[in-house]
């Protein structure tokens, strides 16, 4: 119960911490960091994962191994199970809602992938707190039930034990995302597919030669590319097609809202081959 209890705590102080993160998201770009601040959403939902796992994980451990140590009588087994009950009740709600707004933005992705591949950390944070939540709970309700049946305490401490293993599996796995997120994941193979072809797409836009992208946020993308021109064309041409390039790409890929394209002369020897968005428009072999 006590470890529950903290576990509570923790996830109460996370949705404080993932709302800071939105709010100071938003504020506007400056001189020092011209790109905004939209990757302060991922190092918050990190430090989500760092108080789970030292706040919520290790004083389950701790307190896991002090009552398997030391045990100590339940004295209200009922009370206990009532809270219990009313816990799993509406952490259940709680769980559904994150499931919901989740399958509106999984795309057809399985679980597992969906929290591989957002960019937004908050509804995967959400996500994986709500399900430790609702297992821990479990875990509390059969540790208190088995130490009433056999009158062992110990129960109780193997109770929380595993809740504070559960918990540090979920801050690891966190924790993994939000760095990745941290230094910078690149687009979704389709949407780099999608940049491609809007760059291709145009007369202005011979090949693409190499493309990089990156996620500055999860709404905004930087988008870059060496692009080869036709030769012999005007400076204000090379602008002007640049321009029309950039107008397609943001109308395929709204949130590429940091775009910059460098003309070149198309050669074969230059072309990034091992990129698979370029293979795929481009049907080239893998290298």
């Amino acid at each position: 119960m006590l470890a529950e209890g903290v576990h509570s705590v923790a996830d109460s102080g996370n949705q404080l911490l993932l709302l800071l993160g939105q709010n100071r998201a938003r504020r506007t770009r400056t001189e020092e960091h011209p790109f905004g601040f939209g990757r302060e959403r991922y190092f918050y939902a990190f430090v989500v994962a760092v108080v789970l796992f030292t706040v919520g994980a290790l004083f389950s451990i701790y307190e896991g191994i002090h009552k398997i140590i030391h045990p100590e009588p339940i004295t209200s087994p009922v009370v206990a199970f009532a809270v219990l009950a009313l816990a799993i009740v509406l952490e259940s709600f709680s769980l559904r809602t994150a499931v919901r707004e989740s399958s509106d933005q999984r795309n057809g992705d399985n679980w597992l992938a969906f929290i591989r591949r957002a960019k937004a950390p908050e509804l995967p944070a959400i996500l994986l707190e709500d399900m430790a939540a609702l297992t821990g709970l479990l875990l509390a309700t059969i540790g208190v039930g088995l130490t009433v049946i056999t009158g062992n305490d110990a129960w109780d401490g193997a109770g929380s034990l595993a809740i504070g293993v559960l918990l540090g599996c979920v801050a690891v796995i966190l924790a993994v995302e939000m760095k990745s997120l941290l230094i910078g994941e690149s687009a979704s193979a389709e949407v780099e597919r999608a940049i491609v072809t809007a760059l291709e797409a145009g007369p202005e836009v011979e090949r693409v030669i190499h493309l990089r992208t990156t996620h500055l946020g999860p709404e905004t993308l930087l988008v870059t590319a060496k692009i080869a021109v036709r030769p012999c064309e005007r400076a204000e041409e090379i602008a002007a097609g640049i321009d029309a390039a950039e107008r397609r790409v943001r109308a395929a890929v709204p949130i590429a809202k940091v775009i910059y394209l460098e003309p070149d002369l198309y050669r074969e020897s230059r072309v990034d081959a091992t990129d698979p968005a370029i293979r795929a428009v481009r049907r080239l072999p893998g290298r």
